[in-house]
């Protein structure tokens, strides 16, 4: 039997959702539009983001998004398991070039807004192992806004210190010959 209060939660939801442009303006039209990621949670971008699409929009070079990402890395506790500079403790370090389940924005986004006991749920499989190895809780409801997040993985790209190749995730295989 439907629950009553629960399609109220649901009809409200995508109410707010649309209220505040998440779905018209991160993905209109199939591609992404000018977002303003201060004003949109971590959850409801990935909700809201067709799989692969979701792209940093700062980059590890810039000085003043990764200082600032690094304090938010740690007033967001990650160093409690990822060590203080990302480096690892009872979780995997983040600045090797170990990716647990794929180094592209996209993977890196999701994983720390859902967890990985959910990103598993959705289809992701390990792809990667380290010696310390525990599941990664999910930050989406707990990071402000998608703006803070993308600021800590750009702090994060930047300590990266595994083999360049590396540092987006496995590169991509040559195509085949053609016979």
């Amino acid at each position: 039997m439907p629950r009553p209060g629960l399609a109220a939660v649901v009809v409200a939801s995508v109410a707010f959702l649309a209220a505040v442009g998440i779905f018209d303006t991160v993905w209109a039209g199939g591609e992404a539009a000018n977002v303003d990621y201060t004003k949109v949670s971590p959850t409801d971008l990935v909700k809201s983001a067709p799989k692969g699409q979701l792209v940093n929009p700062y980059k590890d070079t810039q000085a003043d998004v990764v200082a600032e990402g690094g304090k938010l890395l740690l007033s967001y506790s990650c160093s409690g398991c990822h060590g203080g500079g990302g480096g690892g403790g009872m979780c995997p370090p983040l600045t090797n070039d170990t990716w647990v389940y794929g180094g592209d924005d996209d993977t890196l986004f999701r994983l720390v807004t859902l967890g990985s006991e959910e990103m598993q749920k959705q289809g992701y499989t390990r792809i990667g192992r380290e010696n310390v190895v525990g599941p990664m809780p999910p930050f989406g409801g707990i990071i402000k806004n998608a703006d803070d997040l993308w600021k800590i993985l750009a702090f994060v790209r930047s300590k990266y210190s595994g083999d360049p190749d590396y540092k987006f995730g496995a590169p991509k295989a040559p195509p085949e010959p053609n016979p």
